[in-house]
């Protein structure tokens, strides 16, 4: 007889896998098949091109269309650089709280839809039950597009996904979108004494910076104060800045990400050209100087809003588990616009608050875990 695991030792056990995004996720992988395929459930797996990571998914209850998804990620940010009074890769509980890296974000959801899908399984549950753990989602939300599209061929088509991102347990029905792109500048060294005849990939970067910082300023200034967003503009941001050989060398490489979480009114696509127009400003100044300097710029991610829904199944679901009779919009991107971009009614709500994701001694609350095994209860119940 298959050994059962409550959602509290379910989370011990997958917060003790360290999957950063750069590494593997496979061992979290191999356990949970093999926990779900000793309970009966057939598991499905969609690989990177690399081979090393995967996302997991699988289906409970009767063969029909019409189910509900219950969607997490599997990765986690690094821990790198973080002071942490704890190992982050082991749960401690201390004072009400369920410190570990990934206990919000988001480990504690996947632990709760692991059981409930495991006791879907075990009641046989009329309306079905799809449980679907992605890959890469911290790196750009690069993994459930495929995950959907594989999901779509191997099971019925579900109807309702619920993303379990740190919501505090509130319904949450609409998110800004965003692109992100990688950038590398590549200058053109000469000694810093005569920097006018060299072109310095560093401070080419620089005015790219300069422009994003200006165009923050801009959207502020003439944002919707109505709106419900916090930020209510479209932001961009670059987190991290590399480049350089000496301070008496003008750079021959720079390279940084440069995003944009784009408000519902603004389109993705509408800041990628955006962006794109001052790449290719800057880069004809570069040229004009040293013919072989240019600008490298390569699409990393483009993350689909979550548009509110107009009588959205996903969201009357939420809300009537919940008891909200409100919802709410967030600033961070979700793969719920995925789900609904590829037809899907999708809503966010999990345990946790976003507060505390990426930090270090990042924890859940106990009450938000109980929370979320409340939630699940009343689904399941919806279900049967």
């Amino acid at each position: 007889m298959a050994n059962t695991l409550g959602a509290r030792a379910l989370l011990d056990k997958l917060v003790s896998f360290p999957t950063v995004s750069r590494d593997s996720n496979l061992a979290l992988v191999d356990w949970v098949e093999e926990y779900l395929n000793s309970h009966g459930i057939k598991t499905y797996r969609d690989y990177d091109a690399s081979g090393h990571k995967a996302s997991l998914y699988a289906h409970v209850g009767a063969e029909v269309d019409g189910g509900v998804v219950l969607s997490g990620h599997t990765d986690v940010v690094p821990v790198d650089g973080q002071e942490w009074d704890t190992d982050p890769f082991t749960v401690v509980e201390k004072d009400g709280k369920l410190f570990g890296r990934g206990c919000c974000d988001m480990k504690g959801f996947d632990a709760l839809a692991i059981c409930a899908t495991v006791e879907a399984a075990r009641r046989g549950v009329s309306r079905p039950l799809q449980l679907c753990l992605s890959r890469d989602e911290e790196i750009g939300c690069i993994g459930a597009p495929p995950m959907i599209e594989k999901m779509a061929t191997h099971l019925p088509r579900a109807s309702v996904a619920i993303i379990g991102e740190p919501t505090n347990m509130g319904v949450v029905n609409g998110h800004k979108g965003g692109v992100g792109f990688d950038l590398h500048f590549h200058g053109f060294e000469v000694h810093s004494s005569i920097a006018y005849k060299g072109v310095s990939a560093i401070m080419e970067g620089a005015k790219l910076i300069d422009w994003a910082n200006r165009v923050n300023e801009e959207n502020r200034a003439k944002a919707d104060p109505n709106s419900d967003y916090d930020p209510p503009y479209t932001t961009l941001h670059v987190g991290m800045v590399q480049g350089g050989t000496a301070h008496n060398i003008t750079a021959k490489d720079c390279t940084f990400v440069l995003s944009a979480r784009c408000v519902p009114t603004e389109s993705n696509e509408f800041w990628a050209e955006k962006i794109g127009a001052e790449i290719a400003r800057i880069e004809k100044g570069m040229k004009a100087v040293r013919p072989e300097a240019w600008i490298e710029a390569t699409p990393k991610w483009d993350v689909p809003g979550l548009a509110a829904e107009v009588d959205g199944a996903a969201e009357e679901m939420a809300r009537r588990i919940t008891g909200e009779n409100g919802t709410r919009v967030v600033s961070y991107g979700t793969e719920a616009g995925q789900f609904q971009r590829a037809g899907y009614s999708a809503v966010v709500c999990g345990p946790g608050d976003i507060a505390q994701a990426h930090q270090p001694n990042e924890f859940l609350t106990v009450d938000q875990f109980k929370k979320g095994e409340a939630f699940m209860a009343r689904l399941l119940d919806a279900l049967s």
